[in-house]
């Protein structure tokens, strides 16, 4: 059992039914005496302090008045740290009883992880991306359109070709089970307060990547991740039956933005056009009829909506 001190941050959003067995997952994973919690309520509307009153009376608890973002409410948490290792945990993810002390035991032999990742599955054990590469304008249109089987040169964001048994250092790991050394904290921050929701951890291991750490996918135990409980209560346009996340859009052009500047953005925006285009030709093309058709529309103009209130990507809507 590894003696590391790890303090566990936890933002939660309206999910006061996960709070019960995420946390019992992680007291059949810890070491208790050397761990501690620490939890942001984002003003949830349901009895999630209640619920957690009861469920964690230990935790260091931080209610906020309004939802500030899962990467605000992280930082928040950053002046109580007090342990070697930071673990950010979702409260739709379950670690197995060995996560926890699979997981120290590798940043402790392995001193220059910085960030460590580990294999999600879904509720029905099915393997989630959990070992990335970085979003480029490239390949995300790619990705959007269908485009990259014919280009199996471009790295895709999400590569579920291999078996995942092995570990390896990659770009980013998703932020649902994040495991951070504490000096990379003290050295390079945490996330970066623009990001509302989604890219956060993109962006934090990017700046991770070039202060000189690694990044590691660790496939040796396996976290339950349901996904997307919180995002259910956030605001998102409707199209078609289909959600489109503002969110995401915004987050994805801050970030192209911040790392490829304004001639990435821009390349970033034609290929938003083009994209949405090629996507509305298949529609008619396939006759899925004028609701698929005016998804695409809806895409291209949230798109470039964010791209004005960002006033070209340089800050955030809220």
């Amino acid at each position: 059992m590894v003696s590391a001190e790890l303090d566990v941050l936890v933002v939660n959003y309206n999910t006061a039914t996960l709070l019960q067995p995420m946390f019992n997952a992680l007291r059949q994973s810890n070491n208790a005496d050397r761990t501690r919690y620490l939890v942001v309520d984002n003003a949830s509307a349901d009895n999630s302090l209640e619920c957690l009153a009861n469920v964690c009376p230990e935790a260091l608890q931080v209610a906020n008045d309004s939802n500030v973002g899962f990467g605000r409410a992280n930082n928040q948490l950053v002046e109580h740290l007090q342990g070697k290792y930071a673990l950010l945990l979702n409260t739709d993810a379950f670690v197995a009883a060995d996560t926890l002390n699979k997981t120290l035991e590798y940043m402790e032999a392995h001193p220059d992880c910085g960030i460590l990742g580990v294999r999600l599955v879904g509720r029905d054990g099915d393997l989630q991306p959990s070992c990335r590469y970085f979003p480029t304008p490239l390949n995300v249109f790619m990705a959007r359109t269908g485009l990259e089987r014919f280009f199996p040169g471009v790295k895709k964001v999400d590569d579920m070709t291999w078996d995942h048994n092995s570990v390896r250092e990659c770009d980013w790991v998703p932020g649902c089970y994040y495991l951070i050394r504490r000096e990379v904290i003290d050295q390079v921050g945490l996330f970066d307060p623009r990001y509302f929701l989604y890219y956060e951890e993109v962006d934090h291991c990017k700046r991770v990547k070039q202060a000189g750490w690694k990044v590691v996918y660790y496939p040796h135990t396996t976290v339950v991740h349901i996904g997307g409980e919180s995002a259910k209560s956030v605001d998102a346009l409707n199209a078609a039956s289909r959600q489109i996340p503002k969110l995401q859009i915004e987050s994805e052009l801050l970030y192209f933005r911040k790392h490829h500047g304004l001639l990435g953005l821009a390349w970033h925006m034609l290929l938003v056009s083009l994209g949405d285009l090629i996507l509305a030709l298949k529609a008619l093309l396939k006759g899925r009829g004028r609701a698929a058709i005016g998804a695409c529309w809806q895409h291209a103009r949230a798109t470039w909506a964010l791209l004005r209130d960002t006033r070209l990507a340089s800050q955030p809507t809220r």
